[in-house]
């Protein structure tokens, strides 16, 4: 057995005639009786005291202990002290991600994981606290799909608290657990009558961002970093060059969604809805850092702006106080009761403009390279996985072929029913 217990209520000394006897201590009595002692991989010495009573609980201890060096599921007992919430942010600031990512996974972490999760030490956790936590976060948020992101983090998290020896096994793993379900995984389109009814429902000085996500697709940081010098009217292109990202350091300015600066076709009714948006509200010279607070100063002159006017608009106080009202509004969303905050609503974001323009232009009949171009997707074929459901069916496009043929050949009404006949 490795290491040794003392029973620090008797001490030997020597006797008399020269032998060891027991005599109690000063403690004797008093306080825990039995400390285990031994010595861990990192060399020092660690030790857990147990009461009267309980010296063989204190060799099964020990047993244990050895049996998990030996076996490579030894947890350092000082490491499974450290909270979650202590993990969690050591976690969060060593990512490396992208930074649009890394943001959106700490708000996930902070929001939902570490007010639940969060003063639990690592050592202690069980299959039933990942179980009580799902109870509860399936109570605060209805999308399946965005609660199973916020299990995901957290198990990606506790992964990584195994391999730095924090606990012995990831409790999101077992058996006993049931991730929330992924979801359909198919888009389902916004109609236009919803698209244009948000849209009216937002305040005027945004409703011309709604025509840039649902009209050319793009998304919403693009949208709120959108210089007017990188609209060319003439040629009828977008250039996505830049977007508005929000930090725990503030607003800053970076490039698109993995550095893909890409061009976007203007359609005519969207380029004369911001031609009207300039006019009634003319474009502001906003300055902020590159990429991180203390990044180089960058100038841009934004299409939109606070509804101050005074600064860049920060996603977070857009969805809060003007979009999720606008989908109150429009029927999307329930009305939040007094004192309580609008429903989540992942699914009916910003991006789902996105989801309505690819759906027209598949509709259209474009192809899914070009779709993939303009969406800023790095691979057609992740663009094809997400949206080859709206892509019209084989026997569609057949109908649809023939008909074209009968309609330009013999535009009247009797035309096919005549070939038919034949």
């Amino acid at each position: 057995m490795a290491g040794h217990i003392q029973d620090r209520w008797y001490k030997t000394e020597p006797g008399a005639d020269g032998k060891t006897v027991r005599v109690k201590t000063g403690r004797h009595g008093t306080g825990l009786r039995y400390r285990a002692r031994y010595v861990g991989p990192d060399g020092t010495e660690k030790s857990k005291s147990f009461r009267d009573g309980q010296k063989r609980l204190a060799e099964k201890w020990l047993s244990k202990t050895e049996a998990d060096m030996t076996s490579g599921t030894y947890v350092d007992p000082a490491a499974g002290r450290v909270t979650f919430g202590q993990y969690a942010e050591k976690w969060l600031s060593t990512q490396t991600t992208d930074l649009t990512t890394r943001e959106t996974v700490t708000s996930a972490v902070r929001g939902h994981a570490i007010p639940y999760l969060g003063t639990r030490p690592l050592g202690s956790f069980k299959p039933e606290h990942i179980r009580d936590w799902l109870s509860e976060l399936e109570r605060a948020l209805p999308a399946t799909s965005y609660r199973r992101v916020i299990y995901n983090n957290v198990s990606t998290i506790l992964n990584a608290a195994v391999d730095d020896g924090h606990l012995p096994k990831n409790p999101c793993r077992a058996q006993s657990v049931r991730p929330p379900a992924p979801g359909t995984g198919r888009v389902v389109p916004w109609t236009a009558e919803r698209v244009f009814g948000v849209r009216e429902a937002l305040p005027e000085r945004f409703r011309a961002a709604v025509d840039l996500g649902a009209g050319c697709g793009l998304r919403q940081g693009e949208i709120f970093g959108l210089p007017v010098d990188e609209i060319d009217f003439e040629s009828g292109w977008l250039h996505i060059v830049n977007q508005v990202k929000v930090t725990t350091g503030g607003l800053v300015f970076g490039p698109p969604k993995r550095d893909k600066l890409r061009d976007v076709p203007l359609p005519d009714r969207v380029a004369d809805i911001l031609k009207r948006h300039m006019k009634e509200f003319p474009p502001v010279s906003i300055t902020l850092p590159w990429l991180r607070k203390d990044g180089r100063m960058v100038t841009r002159q934004l299409l939109f702006t606070r509804l101050d006017g005074a600064g860049a608009v920060r996603r977070t106080d857009f969805n809060d106080r003007a979009w999720k009202p606008a989908l109150v509004a429009a029927g999307v969303i329930p009305e939040p009761k007094p004192g309580e905050r609008h429903q989540a609503a992942r699914e009916h974001g910003m991006h789902a403009l996105r989801h309505f323009y690819a759906s027209v232009l598949l509709n259209a009949g474009e192809n899914i390279k070009a779709l993939s171009h303009y969406l800023g997707h790095n691979d057609p074929g992740f663009t094809l996985r997400v949206y080859t459901h709206l892509m019209p069916s084989s026997d569609a496009r057949a109908r649809n072929a023939v008909d074209g043929l009968y309609t330009a050949t013999d535009p009247a009404p009797d035309g096919p029913q005549t070939a038919h006949g034949h």
